[in-house]
């Protein structure tokens, strides 16, 4: 992830206020991950308008590579419900997800993605890897949309990484 990280480049259409809401929520968790040293990116996951998981990037702190805040949301949705199978969910998350994130999410049968800035390095949405929507040879295709909030997410992001300089 690096500091010229990009907002989303192609015009979104008008997010949903229930959109906005939940990717004002993954924002709250994105400082927190910030304020624990850890690259600022947050993630909630709804079903029926109510939050079954949430999580924030994590890799430092756990020692653990596979850690990141769509990582997190998904195992305390999946605890939750009791369930590895999110069928119906909708992932808000501050960052486009990456290849590992973006083959959880497929796997989790989650619904849709809605993230806020894009990562040209990494992104799996499009931006770089062309895995959400999931292309036609996943037996699940997951939608996808970016650009909520993409100004104060790509903000979040951009002044952690000057703090760091």
């Amino acid at each position: 992830m690096a500091e010229d990280t990009q907002l989303n480049p192609e015009p979104a259409p008008s997010p949903s206020p229930e959109d906005i809401h939940w990717m004002g929520e993954a924002l709250k968790l994105a400082e927190q991950a910030a304020a624990a040293g850890e690259v600022p990116v947050g993630a909630v996951l709804v079903l029926n308008g109510a939050l079954i998981g949430a999580g924030w990037n994590r890799p430092i702190g756990a020692s653990d590579p596979s850690a990141h805040a769509e990582i997190q949301a998904l195992r305390a949705a999946g605890q939750h419900l009791s369930n590895y199978r999110l069928p119906g969910s909708t992932l808000y998350v501050t960052l486009e997800p990456c290849v590992m994130c973006a083959g959880a999410i497929i796997h989790a049968r989650v619904e849709r993605v809605v993230y806020g800035a894009t990562d040209p390095k990494a992104g799996a949405c499009g931006s770089v890897f062309h895995l959400l929507p999931a292309d036609g040879r996943f037996n699940h295709r997951t939608a996808c949309s970016g650009g909520v909030l993409a100004d104060a997410c790509g903000e979040t992001l951009r002044a952690f990484f000057r703090a760091r300089r």
